[in-house]
C-alpha cells in the first residue's frame, strides 16, 4: 500500500483507539444494553433496491469509520486501501484498528468503538464467535456494521463460495488434463474449519474427483491464515512427499507454499499452483511466468469502497444492502490489464454501473429504522 495508509498502519492501535479513547473520557462508559438478536434464521434476500425511501439518520454517533482488520495481509490490506479512498470521498475521518491475530485484542477494541459512538466498524473477524457480541452492540447502539463474511453484521460480505472455488478447480482440472497429462499429486490448502470458506473447498475437490490421475497428497488446514502458516505447511508435506505437481488454496498461504517449495529446490515451471483473491504478489507472480498459474480474484479494494460507501449512506439515513456478493473473476494474462486498472481506481469502478456489476451484487434494504433486520445467520447467495 501507499505511504499513507502505511503511516496509518503503524499508527492503527497507538493513534486510532488513542484518539477513542480520548472521546471516551466525555461518554458514559456503561454497557449498551442487549438488543434484537437479528435474522437468525436463513433467508433467501431479494435484490437490493437503490430507489428505497430514506430513513432516519442514526444520532449521536460521530462520523468515524473504523476498519478492525485481524492481520496485514494484502488482501486485508486492499480492503483497507479501499475504505480508505471512500471515507475520504464522502468526508469520514478513517481509522485502523489491527488485531495482528490477536481475536481479544479485537474484542477490546470494537468495544472501545462501541463506547466511543463510533458511527461505523467494517470488521475482518479473527475469531467471528467470540467477536458476535461486540459487534452486535454496535448495531444495537445504531452504528453500521459492515463484516468480510461472518456475521452479524447490518451488511455482511461474501463470495458465492462454491462458485469461487469452481472457478479455481476447474482451472486446475483443465490445466491437469491438458499439460500433465492427466496425472497430478495435489496439494489442498483449506480453511475447512472456517464453515463460511468450506464450500469452495468442497468444489475444489469436485473438480477433480473425475480426473482417475489425481492424487490428493495433502488437504489439510494452516495453522494461521498467512505465508507464513502456507509455508509452515508445505515444509511438513514435503517432507513426506517432495514431488507435487498442484497447490491451492487462498493467495497468502500458496505464496507461502511457493516459498517453501523454492527453499527446497521443488518449484518447477510445469506445476500449477492457483490461489483465491488476487493477492498483488500473486498476481505478480502470474506475471513473471512459472509455477503461479492463476489466482481468483474477490477485488478487496473494490468491495472495501463499496462498503465505506454503505457506511456513509447509512449515517445519512439511506439505505443499504443487508448482503453482497464479491463476484469471482479468474485472472489471465487477457483481463488482467483491465482488473488492474479497476483495482487501482474503484471509485471509477463503482459509479459506472456496468463495471461495478462485473464484481459486485447486492441484496436486501436495511436502515436505521429496521435495524432489527441485521443478518444474524452465515449468509451466502447460493442458499435455496
Amino acid at each position: 500500500m501507499g505511504a499513507a495508509l502505511s503511516t496509518v498502519n503503524r499508527a492503527a492501535v497507538g493513534g486510532a483507539l488513542g484518539l477513542l479513547l480520548c472521546l471516551v473520557a466525555g461518554i458514559s462508559l456503561s454497557m449498551a444494553q442487549d438488543g434484537p438478536p437479528g435474522i437468525t434464521s436463513p433467508i433467501v434476500l431479494p435484490q437490493f433496491d437503490e430507489r428505497s425511501p430514506l430513513c432516519v439518520a442514526p444520532p449521536g454517533l460521530h462520523k468515524i469509520l473504523v476498519f478492525a482488520q485481524d492481520n496485514e495481509r494484502q488482501f486485508m490490506q486492499g480492503v483497507a486501501r479501499g475504505l480508505a479512498m471512500a471515507a475520504k470521498d464522502r468526508g469520514l475521518e478513517f481509522q485502523l484498528a489491527l488485531a495482528n491475530n490477536d481475536p481479544k485484542k479485537m474484542i477490546e477494541q470494537v468495544d472501545i468503538l462501541q463506547t466511543a459512538n463510533v458511527g461505523a466498524v467494517v470488521a475482518a473477524p479473527v475469531d467471528a464467535p467470540s467477536l458476535s457480541r461486540s459487534l452486535q452492540k454496535v448495531i444495537w447502539s445504531g452504528g453500521y456494521v459492515g463484516t468480510v463474511v461472518p456475521p452479524p453484521a447490518i451488511s455482511l460480505l461474501n463470495a458465492p463460495q462454491y462458485l469461487t472455488g469452481k472457478v479455481l478447480g476447474d482451472a486446475a482440472a483443465a490445466y491437469i488434463k491438458g499439460k500433465l497429462g492427466g496425472k497430478a499429486k495435489v496439494v489442498l490448502l483449506t480453511h475447512d474449519s472456517l464453515q463460511f470458506l468450506a464450500p469452495r473447498f468442497a468444489a475444489i475437490r469436485d473438480s477433480l474427483k473425475e480426473i482417475p490421475g489425481v492424487t490428493i497428497v495433502a488437504d489439510i488446514s494452516p495453522a494461521t491464515v498467512d505465508k507464513e502458516g502456507g509455508a509452515a505447511m508445505m515444509r511438513t508435506i514435503l517432507l513426506a512427499d517432495p514431488s507435487i505437481d498442484v497447490v491451492m488454496g487462498a493467495d497468502t498461504v500458496v505464496l507461502g507454499a511457493l516459498t517453501a517449495l523454492r527453499e527446497a529446490g521443488k518449484a518447477r515451471p510445469q506445476q500449477f499452483l492457483g490461489g483465491i483473491d488476487g493477492e498483488p504478489e500473486a498476481v505478480a507472480e502470474i506475471k513473471q511466468g512459472g509455477p503461479y498459474k492463476t489466482s481468483v480474484s474477490l477485488a478487496s479494494p473494490v468491495f472495501g469502497y463499496a462498503m465505506a460507501q454503505h457506511a456513509a449512506d447509512w449515517l445519512e439515513g439511506k439505505s443499504v444492502p443487508q448482503a453482497m456478493d464479491i463476484l469471482p473473476k479468474l485472472l489471465t494474462s487477457d483481463n488482467m490489464s483491465s482488473y488492474e486498472s479497476d483495482l487501482a481506481d474503484p471509485a471509477a469502478v463503482y459509479r459506472d454501473p456496468k463495471r461495478r456489476a462485473a464484481y459486485l451484487k447486492m441484496y436486501g434494504n436495511i436502515c436505521y429504522n429496521t435495524r432489527d433486520r441485521y443478518i444474524n445467520f452465515p449468509w451466502s447467495s447460493e442458499r435455496r
